[in-house]
């Protein structure tokens, strides 16, 4: 029984985080591109900071930790399904997490120690040319990461014929 529920709270959880990044993408990112550069970097300071949240946490984090502790409860039962969840883990981990870690949050950080109120015109620009472009290229790359291990999840469930842990 907490094989199953672990294989479903970490499917949960990496499906949640592959829509929030999809949806920046394709919705979010481009709607924040039609901005000034204050409003813009004004904008991305608050939601960087609204997004560190339990809710957000849950999903982000929760896939950290649930997709590798299903992947050691599979291992454990020595049946397919491990090789399917070790990809999605793979995946999740260094793709979405490793990416988010090591590439978004330090723009993130760099952009919310930036005092826009007495930054000049050509410092606001400045500022987000070098922030926006990899921010988003960052993204794209998590996104498809997130999406991949969903899919590979989603793969798992059909290609393995049930959905019940052996």
């Amino acid at each position: 029984m907490i094989v199953n529920i672990t294989l479903f709270l970490a499917t949960m959880a990496a499906v949640l985080a592959a829509g929030l990044f999809y949806s920046y993408a394709v919705s979010v990112n481009p709607g924040l591109g039609r901005l000034s550069d204050t409003v813009y970097l004004q904008s991305m300071q608050s939601i960087n900071r609204a997004i560190l949240n339990p809710l957000f946490f849950l999903s982000f984090m929760g896939a950290v930790f649930l997709l590798p502790a299903s992947t050691w409860m599979h291992y454990s039962r020595n049946n397919v399904r491990f090789w399917w969840l070790l990809a999605a883990s793979v995946m999740y981990v260094a793709g979405v997490f490793g990416v988010t870690v090591a590439g978004n949050v330090p723009l993130n950080n760099a952009l919310d120690a930036m005092k826009l109120d007495s930054a000049s015109a050509e410092q606001l620009s400045s500022w987000r040319a070098s922030f926006e472009k990899p921010w988003n290229m960052l993204n794209t790359v998590r996104t498809i990461a997130a999406i991949l291990t969903a899919m590979i999840l989603a793969g798992m469930f059909i290609f393995t014929g049930d959905t019940q842990a052996d």
